[in-house]
């Protein structure tokens, strides 16, 4: 049998139940022009994803195998590629990649294989066969699966590999041609990235586990496992950080196994439920198309500290930490009354641990429009929020050098924000207190 192995959002040799696979292959990586042309160029996921398909090609190299590198729409590569028997890949569930491999089962036979998350789609359901919409009894029956689950790594088959050409990397449009293999071959150019493996984070955050339930929320104390990234591209796989926490069950696993299920929660959640992708859950209204309000937002000039910080943390790092996350949406959605959508794609277009099921399903969550149970009425206080994650403002003065003179206690008080000119800082954009009655108003109603 000849088959393509499809590498999408597992981008690593190690542990990777695509390479189970035997016979005659072609490991394959599609830079896809649907997805690279609405993104700008120095795209620090980009230059990421680069970075790993270069270190996979290595990989495969050190194991008698390839990777053909293309740069075209995936339908053009697989009109491209004849004679092969079937494709397999990871599964996505987003609408795009859904209608994408559907497109391509009708050109080739086209198989899934589970690596992206812990669970298939249909592996945690209720009884009755239906999904669930509250994670508690999700979590409950997760967990139990878990437990008898198989999370030992996947073997690498014996391969033999097809006769091809593997140098630089094949662009398909009018005509093909073979560009250098360089990220210029696709029209971005390389950022400045400290890149560390997976494996280095997993030992970093051993020491940090214990904490992890109480203290991950503080902004300073960096205890999060910062795996997201390598979670969405798939440089390392789910199971094996299962396996590196059940090896260490003597520490304070499961409040970091509960996230890791959460993240399988939200992407069941867009599974069964696409339509969220872009429409409410619940609640008719879907906030104001405000354009003003809008471009302050992104140019992190609403003149709330903790909100303007977040910003800048993401504009120039491709990363926000996971609390301040919940507090800019909370603050987008129910102070500025901003549509969820909106911030949906700022979010989109610049993390770079970007999931679109972990990226809707908690922008519903801070609109209060997803399938939580908690209604409307939940808004952060942004203020209160920065006061206590934040105490000595030292995030807010890390990514807002203008505000370093400005004693940490006033960058957490709203009235002496609004009644007092800070040098090159403009004053709050709304007063919290009124916008949050508003928005709780306009849900009511």
């Amino acid at each position: 049998m000849k088959r393509i192995l499809w590498f999408r959002r597992d981008l690593r040799l190690r542990d990777n139940p695509l390479l189970s696979l035997g016979g005659e292959v072609l490991p394959i990586f599609i830079f896809d022009t649907n997805i690279l042309h609405r993104l700008q160029k120095d795209d620090k996921r980009v230059n990421f994803i680069f970075y790993h398909v270069q270190k996979l090609k290595e990989e495969l190299q050190s194991i008698g195998l390839e990777l053909k590198v293309f740069y075209a729409k995936p339908q053009a590569v697989f009109e491209y590629l004849q004679n092969y028997d079937e494709v397999v890949a990871t599964g996505d569930y987003d609408s795009y990649a859904k209608q994408r491999d559907l497109e391509i089962s009708h050109k080739l036979h086209f198989r899934y294989i589970q690596d992206t998350y812990i669970f298939k789609h249909n592996e945690v359901l209720k009884v009755d066969g239906t999904p669930y919409y509250v994670f508690t009894p999700y979590y409950k029956k997760a967990r139990v699966i878990l437990d008898n689950k198989n999370i030992q790594p996947s073997p690498i088959a014996k391969h033999i590999l097809v006769p091809e050409s593997y140098d630089g990397i094949t662009k398909i449009d009018t005509n093909i041609q073979i560009l250098p293999l360089c990220l210029e071959s696709i029209g971005f150019s390389e950022v400045a990235m400290e890149i560390q493996t997976p494996q280095e984070k997993l030992e970093i955050f051993k020491l940090n586990i214990n904490n992890y339930q109480e203290q991950r929320d503080y902004l300073n104390l960096n205890i999060t496992s910062n795996l997201s990234v390598d979670l969405r591209f798939g440089t390392i796989g789910v199971r094996e950080i299962l396996r590196f926490l059940f090896a260490n069950a003597s520490q304070e696993i499961e409040p970091f196994i509960r996230q890791l299920i959460f993240r399988d929660f939200y992407a069941s959640l867009l599974f069964h439920l696409p339509y969220i992708e872009t429409k409410n859950y619940k609640y008719k209204f879907n906030g104001i198309e405000d354009k003003e309000k809008y471009q302050l937002f992104c140019e992190a000039k609403t003149g709330v500290p903790i909100i303007d910080a977040g910003v800048r943390e993401l504009l120039q790092t491709g990363n926000m930490h996971n609390r301040v996350r919940m507090i800019v949406a909370s603050f987008f959605t129910k102070d500025l009354l901003l549509p969820w959508q909106w911030g949906e794609l700022f979010f989109a277009k610049y993390l770079l641990d970007f999931d679109k099921a972990s990226n809707v399903l908690s922008w519903q969550w801070s609109a209060g429009t997803g399938v939580d149970p908690q209604p409307y009425f939940r808004v952060f206080n942004p203020y209160l929020q920065s006061k206590k994650f934040d105490k000595d403002a030292l995030y807010i003065k890390k990514n807002i050098p203008e505000l370093l003179h400005v004693e940490a206690k006033y960058l957490h008080d709203e009235n002496y924000l609004l009644s007092h000119t800070t040098l090159n800082y403009p004053k709050p954009l709304v007063f919290h207190k009124e916008a949050a009655k508003k928005a709780v108003e306009l849900f009511k109603g």
